[in-house]
Formats: C-alpha cells, sequence, structure tokens
C-alpha cells in the first residue's frame, strides 16, 4: 500500500503543472508548481519517506489566490510585486508563450527563499487559475512606439473574447483588474464579457497616472510624493484631468496660494506637471521599449487593498454613467473605495465646471472608440 502511494506521488511530481497532462485537473489536486530539471523520482522518494512522516493530506487550504494573464512585461511586474508584498498564498500565471511562461516561473520560484509565497504555479491552460479571489490581465497587444492607447483597442478586442470566457468559467467569483490597454475600453469590454456585476469588473485606470501626479509635485515641491495630495481622473491617456482644485499639502490647498495653477495664465507653469504626467509613458517606451516597473508596484496596490479588504480609495477605471453629466455607459477613473468585494464605494468627488467640463470630453473621446465595437 505504502508502495503504490509513493509511485502515485511520484507520478504526480513527474509532469509540469498544465503541459502533458491526460487530465488537466490533476495539476490541481496536486497543485504542484513547475520546478524542472528532475531529479530521479525513486531516490527522492526515497529520502522523502526517511525524513518525512505524513501526519496531514497534501491538499492545501488556499486563502488568497492570484492570477496573472500574460508574463510579458508587465505581467511579470505585476508577479514580482505581489510575491515581494507577500500578498496571497497562489500566484498562478497564463500564457500562450509556453516557453517564456516556463522560463519566467522558474526564474520567480528560484526567488521563492526570498519571498513570504510557497505556491507558485503556470499553464497555458486556464484550469490553473480556478477558484482566483483576483485575476489580473495584463495580455494584449503591445502598444508600439508613437501609438495611443485607444489605437489599441480593435487588435486587443478580439484576445479578451477568448480569456475573458475562461477565466470566468474557472473562477465565477473573482474580481477581474484589467491592466491592458486601452484599460478604459477594455475595462468596458470585460464586464460586457463576463456579465459580472459592476463592483468585480476593475480597470487600473489613473491609479499610476495620479502616482506620476504626485511625484512630479513632490519633486518640484521638494517634499516626498506620499504627502502630496492630489488626482488624476477620466481616460488613462491624452484626455485625463488633473483636478488642481483638490491639490493639497498637509490640508493646504495649492489653488489658495496661486489662483492660476494648472492654467495658462499660471507664472509658474504647474500645468507642465500633468503634461509630463501624459508624456511620460510615451517617453519610456521610447527609451527602453515599454513600461512595467511602475504598473507593477500600482497593481500589486490596488490586489493588497482588495485582498486584505483596506478600504483604500484609488482612482480606478469604473462605469461612469450618470455622473458628471455623462450618459455614455463608459468607463473612466474616479476615486473608488476597494475592499473585498471589489469596489465598495465611488467618491462623488467636488469638480470645478472646467474640470467637469474635461472629464465629459475625456468620456466622449473614449465613447467615440467604444460605441462601434462589437462585442
Amino acid at each position: 500500500m505504502s508502495w503504490a502511494l509513493a509511485l502515485l506521488r511520484a507520478n504526480w511530481r513527474v509532469s509540469w503543472v498544465g503541459l502533458n497532462f491526460p487530465s488537466p485537473g490533476l495539476a490541481l489536486r496536486r497543485r504542484t508548481p513547475f520546478r524542472g530539471p528532475w531529479l530521479p523520482r525513486a531516490r527522492m522518494a526515497t529520502v522523502e519517506s526517511k525524513l518525512l512522516k505524513n501526519f496531514a493530506s497534501e491538499k492545501p487550504v488556499t486563502h488568497n489566490k492570484v492570477s496573472i494573464v500574460g508574463t510579458g512585461s508587465v505581467g511579470v511586474a505585476c508577479a514580482i510585486s505581489i510575491l515581494l508584498k507577500g500578498l496571497s498564498d497562489e500566484l498562478a500565471l497564463v500564457d500562450i508563450n509556453e516557453e517564456k511562461l516556463k522560463g519566467e516561473t522558474m526564474d520567480l520560484q528560484h526567488g521563492s527563499c526570498f519571498m513570504k509565497m510557497p505556491n507558485i504555479t503556470c499553464s497555458k491552460d486556464y484550469l490553473i487559475t480556478a477558484n482566483s479571489n483576483v485575476v489580473i490581465i495584463t495580455a494584449g497587444a503591445r502598444q508600439e512606439k508613437g501609438e495611443t492607447r485607444l489605437n489599441l483597442v480593435q487588435r486587443n478586442v478580439a484576445i479578451f473574447k477568448l480569456m475573458i470566457s475562461s477565466i470566468i468559467q474557472h473562477s465565477p467569483r473573482c474580481k477581474l483588474i484589467v491592466v491592458s490597454n486601452p484599460v478604459d475600453v477594455l475595462t468596458y469590454v470585460a464586464w460586457k464579457l463576463s456579465s459580472f456585476p459592476e463592483n468585480r469588473v476593475i480597470g487600473s485606470g489613473c491609479n499610476l497616472d495620479t502616482a506620476r501626479f504626485r511625484f512630479l509635485i513632490g519633486q518640484k515641491l521638494g517634499i516626498h510624493s506620499e504627502s502630496c495630495n492630489g488626482w488624476v481622473l477620466g481616460e488613462h491617456g491624452d484626455s485625463s484631468v488633473p483636478v488642481w482644485s483638490g491639490v493639497n499639502i498637509a490640508g493646504v490647498p495649492l489653488k489658495t496660494l496661486n489662483s492660476d495653477i494648472g492654467t495658462d495664465k499660471d507664472p509658474e507653469q504647474w500645468e507642465n506637471i500633468h503634461k509630463e504626467v501624459i508624456a511620460s509613458a510615451y517617453e519610456i517606451i521610447k527609451m527602453k521599449g515599454y513600461t512595467n516597473w511602475g504598473i507593477g508596484v500600482s497593481v500589486a496596490d490596488l490586489t493588497e487593498s482588495i485582498l486584505k479588504n483596506l478600504k483604500r480609495t484609488h482612482p480606478v477605471s469604473t462605469i461612469i454613467k450618470g455622473l458628471y453629466g455623462i450618459d455614455e455607459e463608459v468607463f473612466l477613473s474616479v476615486p473608488c473605495v476597494l475592499g473585498a468585494n471589489g469596489i465598495a464605494d465611488l467618491i462623488k468627488i467636488k469638480l470645478t465646471s472646467e474640470e467637469e467640463a474635461r472629464l465629459k470630453k475625456s468620456a466622449t473621446t473614449l465613447w467615440e472608440i467604444q460605441k462601434d465595437l462589437k462585442l
């Protein structure tokens, strides 16, 4: 009997998760991550049987599972950021590029000694994502040099049709965080295709734009960005809206110190900060070919608020119809409270008439692209 059990265990371990399995379900029952290159199992089983006395079933109890679809530069940045924060006890990676997927997984697993993360798995089969709390979507066509995020939409919708159906089949109660660009339109696409309630489909939106905004304000003032309070709302892109009326340091509104801040009349030209926020992604892409680290830590920040039910406020993309005079069914970034169920509340931030007009223009920009989509 013990011989049969040892043989069964050996057979389970020989196969890499999701590859060459007669039944993909084996990967989930065993939950053994890809470990590559293999040692002779007979010797390992003997050492194991001498070393360990089994007291309980090896089936793990998973409390927080995060899956990432896409192991390109952004997906890997999200993965390492989540791992270093120790946010979950299982991380599953999915990609159609089997060779790269395998290599990235091995590379991450080899750092397990330095991270509070016991289980990193991967597969081309979406079954590996089953029962995820959060699924992060980074897969899609990469933004080319000089290409706007909105130009990506047609190339990415077809990809989403395949991904969303597979995700919801295995994790019908998950929260979706959409990162792929153009993120606002694709968050709408994910919402429509998944039929999930609004609170469970979240676009990474202007969470990174706002971080860039606060960083640049801090640089100008010589103050740490964490102490700079300000928001960038609307589209994650060229029509985003800096809320200068709300920018403050320790509760002191900068607009009370400079009534023209953020306008063309401002002698200090603070508006250049927002222009730099918009241009920064294009500049980084021009210099290194892609952006990944900023968005990676930004997505980990959102994931932490959800998994830990922190009820922190983030500028993320959600459906905005009915607010600020917007009648179209579009997704834009506004301050949202994130918790265990996704978006718990939407903050109805007070905008000036000019800021509200710019937000409506941002919605119109997205609607012009979105209205012709065939889902």
